[in-house]
């Protein structure tokens, strides 16, 4: 595999020189900078591919692998009539991308929040500190915080119970946290949601369902993945995180059988997947190995990491890699295989970029300020970690070979 992390520009704490000591050689990153929706311009694009670049000739060299993400405008997964200039925008980013070399891009589909937590510090035994996602801490926020209209409906009356009693004896500044973890934005970027004007988002999407939201999405891609295709660019989603609606928003990207949808809606191959072990992990119902398996030939780029369901099923943490509830030997060996099965059938480019999704904040990086999910330490452990497996999963493979016959050695040494 391509060895990648997630970079969110100068202003991460996070350097180019940790990933390069980490044993990156490709950066995953975005033009946070700029307003979703807008063309990004090759002078722009390159700006920052030569900001990777800097130092390349006296180190180790990296480059701008992935593109993580091309957001989509939310008037597109409206479905609203200003789409067609978001769509043609979009088209024009992904020209621009194909001009410098750049070939994967990674976007999703989720309406107004990117990603959910209850809790961004959440102490694992040994004392370092992983993202949480509690299902009663987020009923306090949506009935008790926010008090959505007809929100009560979507929580067992037992949890909507609990989380009463929870917010009558929360303090302000519990409170608080509470609130401002629930509406962060995505690391890196401009986005921010404010409690006053939350609702009035989710409003927007009240007369959107499910197979609103997934024709949405079906027209979309028919307009984009076409363009990728003739510019050798693999588009691919990121599943819904968690794979689950929240806040009454319908979610179309959390199962094998949307991934099915969504590809059969525009059968090309660049329409395909960021293949996200956490995200579709946290469903017991998602078969990762057997996702992987099915869609092997749509997976464009690969995102590692595992999460561990709870008593709650609903409620989970982020494990350490090779741990929590993601069968992590069996899915890097069906990535390998398809890596190889690329290389046999002689396809151009054979290494699938991965990068370890999210690490725990640990040692050094507890005393610093980081992205949550995002600091150094952490993710350099979950990636050696999964080298490691890679490797010893590729010489197992090896071993596993026929041995080659002695008259087709006795010729290759001819």
């Amino acid at each position: 595999m391509l060895h990648t992390m997630r970079w969110f520009g100068p202003h991460d704490p996070v350097s180019l020189f940790d990933l390069r000591q980490a044993g990156c050689t490709g950066v995953v990153t975005a033009l946070h900078q700029l307003p979703v929706g807008a063309v990004w311009p090759v002078a722009e694009i390159q700006a920052r591919q030569q900001l990777i670049a800097t130092d390349n000739a006296t180190h180790s060299p990296l480059h701008w692998a992935v593109v993580e993400s091309l957001p989509v405008h939310e008037d597109i997964k409206k479905g609203r009539p200003a789409r067609e200039q978001y769509i043609a925008n979009y088209q024009e980013s992904l020209r621009n991308l194909a001009v410098c070399g750049i070939r994967t891009v990674c976007y999703n589909f989720m309406p107004v929040l990117d990603w959910s937590r209850t809790n961004l510090s959440y102490e694992m035994p040994d004392g370092s500190r992983a993202l949480r996602f509690v299902w009663q801490d987020f009923a306090v926020f949506d009935l008790c915080i926010l008090q959505r209209p007809g929100a009560v409906a979507d929580y067992e009356a037992s949890v909507a119970e609990a989380a009463r009693q929870q917010f009558a004896a929360m303090s302000a500044e519990e409170v608080a946290a509470l609130t401002n973890t629930v509406l962060l934005g995505l690391p890196g970027s401009e986005e921010a949601f404010e409690l006053a004007n939350f609702q009035s988002l989710l409003n927007e999407y009240a007369a959107i369902d499910a197979d609103a939201l997934r024709e949405n999405l079906h027209y979309f891609i028919q307009q984009v993945a076409p363009v990728a295709q003739e510019l050798g660019i693999g588009l691919c989603i990121h599943p819904d995180d968690p794979p689950y609606p929240l806040l009454g928003l319908p979610r179309v990207v959390s199962t094998a059988d949307d991934l099915a949808q969504l590809f059969a809606a525009c059968d090309v191959p660049a329409n395909g997947l960021t293949f996200c072990t956490g995200s579709l992990g946290v469903r017991a119902d998602n078969d990762l190995p057997a996702i992987a398996r099915r869609f092997a030939s749509r997976i464009h780029f690969i995102h590692l990491r595992a999460t561990k369901r709870e008593e709650n099923p609903r409620n989970f943490h982020e494990a350490d890699h090779l741990t929590g509830d993601v069968d992590m030997y069996a899915v890097v060996r069906e990535l390998v295989l398809e890596e190889q099965r690329r290389a046999a059938s002689g396809e151009g480019v054979t290494a699938i970029p991965m990068r370890p999704d999210h690490g725990h904040q640990m040692l050094d990086d507890l005393k610093k300020k980081t992205y949550p999910g995002y600091s150094a330490i952490g993710r350099l452990r979950g990636l050696a970690e999964l080298r490691g497996l890679e490797y010893g999963i590729r010489r197992g493979l090896a071993a596993e070979a026929p041995p080659r016959p002695r008259h087709a050695i006795a010729q290759q040494l001819a």
